[in-house]
């Protein structure tokens, strides 16, 4: 039940790439595709980006195992029970799904040298009255890898800081922060940026209410959940980075949504470079938020143990 270097940043990744594929989704559930800002190229380029942070996870998970064959042992079975199982076959539809979609937002003349491929023109015919189902889909199958990195960890009943109903949703919540931080970040529209600015002000108020929650559970829980917490509270040299990264999360959040509600209040009708700036600086803060909850909270977990 240990996690390694790698397992985190699968989880990480993973979470990341679950976010993106919602918020890009987002605005083509939201608007009809003639209706997304001309020359706004992050609906083109997040939905592939998707797939390529979920390989690069997933390639990080694959480079861990012992016995690398071994993979395929979970598509030979369905463990209706098996978090792990879930899991296995929630990315292999996932990854697939991501691409249909990300291939479905390229213009007609970024597709014309895939056109090559006699089936390619058949299935960009199969696709484009489709857009809305499959933005659907995708967006659903983001929320549900968003939500399994959480489960996995929370199934580990030996473990007492990660086995509570509320990690999943705090997984869940930080991965659609994030995705909504990296749009802001890849965007160039000034409507696009505040739409998701707003998007993340809401997740953001969620994670804020969320972290104290999971804390006061484990609190009120048993012993092995209330001692599990204590390194977030303690100054013990051993244990100072846990207090720290709780510490930094309570600033950083808060500091994020301030700048953001300060860049709804002070809307212009262009976007200066010093707005840019300050837009982007809080996306960034929201990311390094995100991975830092994971971060600490995979390895305080792993240092809880039942009493």
């Amino acid at each position: 039940s240990d996690v390694c270097s790698s397992d985190l940043l699968y989880l990480f990744l993973g979470g990341l790439s679950a976010g993106l594929a919602v918020m890009s989704s987002l605005m083509h559930l939201r608007k009809e595709e003639d209706q997304i800002p001309a020359g706004e190229t992050v609906f083109m380029i997040a939905p592939w980006l998707v797939p390529v942070i979920l390989g690069l996870g997933m390639f990080s998970i694959f480079l861990d195992l012992e016995r690398k064959l071994n993979v395929f042992w979970f598509y030979l079975t369905v463990q209706p029970l098996s978090p792990m199982s879930w899991g296995s076959w929630g990315l292999l539809v996932f990854t697939p799904l991501s691409l249909l979609f990300a291939y479905g937002t390229l213009p007609e003349q970024r597709r014309e040298w895939l056109y090559r491929l006699p089936f390619m023109d058949d299935l960009a015919s199969w696709v484009k009255p489709r857009m809305q189902q499959i933005a659907l889909a995708n967006a659903a199958m983001g929320v549900f890898i968003g939500i399994y990195t959480g489960v996995l960890l929370s199934a580990f009943v030996a473990r007492p800081l990660w086995n509570t109903a509320i990690l999943p949703m705090l997984f869940l919540c930080s991965a659609l922060s994030a995705g909504a931080a990296l749009m802001i970040v890849l965007a160039k529209d000034q409507c696009v940026k505040l739409f998701y600015t707003k998007v993340d002000i809401g997740l953001i108020i969620a994670e804020m209410i969320i972290i104290p929650l999971f804390f006061y559970g484990q609190y009120v829980s048993s012993e092995s959940q209330r001692l599990s917490i204590m390194p977030f509270f303690s100054l013990n040299h051993e244990y100072l980075w846990y207090t720290a990264s709780l510490l930094f999360i309570g600033v950083i959040f808060p500091l994020a949504l301030v700048m953001k509600l300060a860049e709804i209040k002070e809307c212009h009708e262009t976007l200066c470079s010093s707005d840019i700036l300050k837009m982007n600086l809080s996306a960034l803060l929201v990311l390094a938020g995100g991975l830092v909850i994971r971060l600490t909270f995979v390895y305080a977990g792993q240092i809880s143990k039942l009493v």
